[in-house]
């Protein structure tokens, strides 16, 4: 293979893997670094660190690939996604394939490195993985089965650094999984014209009209939980001030939603990103030593 073929095929490698959009892989690791943080009270060992955000980008990569697959057929009449590598058919299933596999072994790889219970938990999260493409042809609540894919790095980050799965790693894996049906639900109302014409279930058709309604109300929840969170977990001011600024973040994107267009919804959904931030950002701080006193 000459080099401008080999480096042709590297392109459409990350582009089959959504490298040029990183959105997914923040979305991915805040909770994971949430979970990280609150389950090493601050100081959560830094090989485990860096072994779980190597872990999300590989995951997050082996989602999108295994996402293209399920959905080959159906890419090519989304406007949004008809360009993607396997949709335009300058990647092969074979490769596709290929790629997808050498991801999920490498992320095991790295999983082998931590304890008993965070291996076997991560036959979960590879499942889970492997099996949220088909929900969005099976029902219409995808969006709770993706948060539980997402989230899933929350119970094995507990795992890896405790070696237990205490009530407040599923208090956070349910604060995902509500956070992952506002910001996919989002998502959704960007192709919800297209995927009613292919067949393809979501909670933005599910919800209809009251899309905007429910999105706040499952925003005021995760917003509940998550003070209750710090709560349980003594957590101090700047933790809430964070959570302050998540929540005008959150009435941010219900005015960007507020006339459903397409690019407005997509906004709402890359905003997501600060929304991640601002919470890891107030509990990062909070448990140094001047943000404890």
């Amino acid at each position: 293979m000459n080099i401008d073929r080999f480096d042709d095929r590297l392109r459409e490698y990350a582009l089959l893997m959504r490298l040029h959009r990183p959105i997914g892989i923040y979305l991915l690791l805040w909770p994971t670094l949430w979970a990280l943080w609150l389950a090493g009270q601050g100081q959560p060992p830094q090989g485990v660190t860096l072994i779980f955000v190597l872990g999300v980008v590989l995951m997050r990569s082996a989602g999108c690939v295994m996402n293209d697959i399920a959905d080959r057929d159906f890419d090519p009449n989304v406007a949004r996604t008809r360009d993607r590598p396997l949709a335009a058919r300058r990647v092969t299933l074979y490769e596709a394939l290929s790629v997808a596999t050498l991801l999920a072994l490498l992320a095991f790889l790295l999983v082998l490195t931590q304890n008993a219970l965070t291996i076997q938990l991560s036959f979960i999260g590879l499942a889970l993985a492997a099996s949220y493409p088909l929900m969005k042809r099976l029902h219409s609540l995808p969006q709770v089965y993706l948060g539980a894919a997402f989230g899933w790095g929350i119970p094995m980050a507990y795992a890896a650094v405790s070696n237990e799965l205490p009530l407040m790693a599923w208090l956070l894996f349910l604060a995902n999984i509500l956070w992952s049906v506002i910001y996919d639900t989002q998502y959704a109302m960007v192709d919800r014209e297209d995927d009613l014409k292919v067949g393809v279930k979501s909670t933005a058709i599910l919800f209809g009209k009251r899309d905007r309604q429910i999105i706040g109300y499952l925003q005021l929840a995760l917003l509940a939980l998550l003070a209750l969170i710090g709560l349980l977990s003594g957590r101090g001011a700047i933790y809430y001030l964070g959570l302050f600024i998540a929540a005008w973040l959150a009435l941010y994107q219900q005015y960007l939603i507020r006339n459903r267009q397409p690019e407005g919804c997509f906004k709402a959904f890359l905003n997501n990103n600060a929304f991640g931030m601002a919470v890891f950002c107030g509990l990062l701080v909070d448990f140094l030593p001047a943000g404890s006193t």
